[in-house]
C-alpha cells in the first residue's frame, strides 16, 4: 500500500500473549492541524472493521470514510479546532501490522504466525504516536464499539494522557452473545475450503465466502428489528413473486449479500479473525479482581459515555455499567442514551441527536 502515512515502532512491544514485536509499522491519519499548545488532539479509535481514513475519501477503497458525518470542518469532531489522529489497529490490514505482512525471514506472508493479540496490545502500540507527535496531553480520546473499548483501555492505561474520554456504543467485557457471534464468524471463516489454515495469501487463494458470510452475520447483529422492518420488511427483491428456490427472494438477502460481498475486497481474512478475537478476550475488570472502578482509580479524566435505544449488541445496561463504576470513584462522568431506531450502527451514521451531543461535549469541554 504506497503513501499511507506509517510510524516505524522501533522500541519493543510485549504482548499480552508472551511474544514481543519491534520495529513494526504503525499507519496512521491526521486531520485538522496541531496548535502551538499541542492540546488540541483527539486520538480516534476504530471499530473492527473500520481504519485510519476517518473521513474525506479513503485512498484505498475510494469510499468516503467511516465517520464523515462526525469528523470535518464545523462537524462533532471540528478540524477547524481540533487535530483528529487516526491509526488503523495492530492486527489491521490497512498498513499496520499484522497476519498480512511478509516475514522478512522467510519472504512469506505471516498469516496465521502472527501473535494473538488483545485491545491492551492496540492501545500500547499506538501511544507511540503521542510521542512521534510530542504530545504530552491529548484533549480527548473517543470511540464507538471496539472503539469504546480501546477508549477504556487507554483511560486506564495512561490515566493522565487524556483529558476527557468518549466511550460509544461499547462495554468494559464482551458479554457470551458477542462472542458467540464472533465464534460464528471465525468458524465461517476457518471453514472456507480456501482459508488453508491462513495460509491463503502463500497460495494466492482468498477465503472469500467465509468471510462474507462472517460479515452477513455480524452485520444483523449492528441493525435492530425495527430498523430492519421499516427498511425491508418482506419486500421481494426485483420480482412479483416466490421464486421457490435459493437466490435472494427477498431485499433483506439482496442487501446481505451485498454488504458481505464488497466486505471481502477490503479487508483481510486473518486480520478478521484476529479481532475479533481481541475484542472477546477484553475484560477491562479482570486485572482488577472483577472491581472496575478499579481500572479507572487514578484517573482525573472527564468522561462522556453515549448509548443507544436500540442498540442490542452493546446494550444501555452494560453502557450504564461503565457509568456505575466511574460514579464509584466519584470520577466526572456524562452520561446520554440516544433514542435511534438504527441499532448498534447509529453512532456510524447521521443520527442528528448523537452528533449535536457529542458536539456539545467537545465544543464546552475545550477552554
Amino acid at each position: 500500500m504506497k503513501n499511507l502515512k506509517t510510524l516505524l515502532v522501533k522500541e519493543p512491544l510485549k504482548l499480552d500473549c508472551g511474544r514481543t514485536i519491534e520495529n513494526f509499522p504503525i499507519a496512521y491519519e491526521t486531520y485538522g492541524e496541531l496548535n502551538e499548545k499541542k492540546d488540541n488532539a483527539i486520538l480516534v479509535f476504530h471499530a473492527l472493521t473500520g481504519d485510519q481514513f476517518v473521513t474525506g475519501i479513503n485512498p484505498i477503497t475510494n469510499k468516503e470514510g467511516w465517520w464523515s458525518y462526525a469528523v470535518g470542518p464545523n462537524k462533532a469532531l471540528d478540524t477547524n479546532k481540533f487535530f483528529v489522529i487516526c491509526a488503523n489497529v495492530i492486527g489491521g490490514c490497512m498498513g499496520s501490522y499484522g497476519p498480512s505482512f511478509k516475514d522478512p525471514s522467510t519472504d512469506k506472508i505471516i498469516g496465521t504466525d502472527f501473535p494473538v493479540i488483545t485491545i491492551n496490545d492496540m492501545v500500547n502500540a499506538q501511544i507511540n504516536l503521542l510521542d512521534y507527535f510530542n504530545i504530552k496531553k491529548l484533549f480527548s480520546v473517543v470511540g464507538g464499539s471496539m472503539g469504546g473499548m480501546q477508549v477504556l483501555q487507554f483511560v486506564s492505561n495512561f490515566p493522565e494522557k487524556a483529558l476527557t474520554a468518549i466511550p460509544i456504543a461499547c462495554t468494559s467485557s464482551h458479554s457470551a452473545q458477542n462472542i458467540a457471534f464472533n465464534e460464528l464468524g471465525r468458524q465461517a471463516i476457518t471453514a472456507d475450503l480456501n482459508w488453508k489454515n491462513g495460509d491463503y495469501s502463500n497460495q494466492n487463494l482468498n477465503p472469500s465466502k467465509g468471510l462474507s458470510v462472517a460479515r452477513m452475520a455480524a452485520h444483523i447483529t449492528y441493525l435492530s428489528k425495527k430498523g430492519l422492518q421499516e427498511k425491508f420488511g418482506r419486500k421481494l427483491q426485483e420480482r412479483d413473486d416466490l421464486k421457490f428456490g435459493f437466490d435472494a427472494d427477498f431485499q433483506i438477502e439482496s442487501y446481505l449479500r451485498y454488504q458481505g460481498s464488497v466486505f471481502v475486497d477490503r479487508f483481510d481474512a486473518n486480520s478478521y479473525l484476529y479481532i475479533t478475537r481481541a475484542m472477546d478476550y477484553f475484560d477491562l475488570a479482570k486485572k482488577f479482581n472483577g472491581n472496575l472502578s478499579e481500572a479507572f482509580a487514578n484517573t482525573k479524566t472527564k468522561f462522556f459515555i453515549i448509548s443507544f435505544t436500540s442498540d442490542w449488541l452493546y446494550p444501555t445496561q452494560e453502557n450504564k455499567e461503565i457509568v456505575i463504576a466511574l460514579n464509584a470513584i466519584g470520577a466526572d462522568v456524562g452520561f446520554v442514551e440516544i433514542d435511534s431506531d438504527k441499532g448498534h450502527d447509529s453512532f456510524l451514521l447521521d443520527v442528528p441527536d448523537f452528533l449535536s451531543a457529542l458536539k456539545n461535549f467537545l465544543d464546552k469541554s475545550y477552554k
